[in-house]
């Protein structure tokens, strides 16, 4: 079947994309469960990252800060935040990701210094 983001990013609808990307990646609850589509993106577009270096970089900034999670409130002037980095460390067969590889090719020194991109960098080469 047509992804509906791959469709977006391939003709140029990059506000949509955007939408998609920020729409997948919010949290949500219901009285059972949580709800976030971060599994789902990665599963159904494992390159996703190669594909937004390629096609539309201007998305990436989106896609990292959907993969953060900052509590609403602080414990003594410090906030709990939760990064989403698993696909960016590791790919679906259980080897290292080539997400640090595409993002250093992009050559993009916003990117680079993203909190996710320090993150997951910081993990990999400590």
């Amino acid at each position: 079947s047509i992804s509906r983001l791959m469709w977006a990013i391939e003709t140029g609808s990059l506000e949509a994309a955007k939408a998609i990307v920020s729409d997948l990646l919010t949290i949500r609850a219901d009285r059972d469960r949580y709800y976030f589509g971060m599994e789902i993106l990665f599963e159904r577009h494992p390159d996703i990252i190669k594909r937004l270096c390629l096609d539309a970089p201007g998305l990436l900034p989106t896609l990292f800060d959907g993969l953060i999670w900052r509590s609403r409130t602080s414990d003594n002037g410090q906030r709990r935040v939760n990064y989403y980095i698993k696909h960016l460390v590791q790919d679906a067969d259980g080897g290292v990701s080539k997400s640090t590889e595409w993002i250093t090719e992009n050559s993009d020194p916003k990117i680079v210094c993203h909190p996710i991109v320090a993150m997951v960098t910081d993990m990999i080469w400590n």
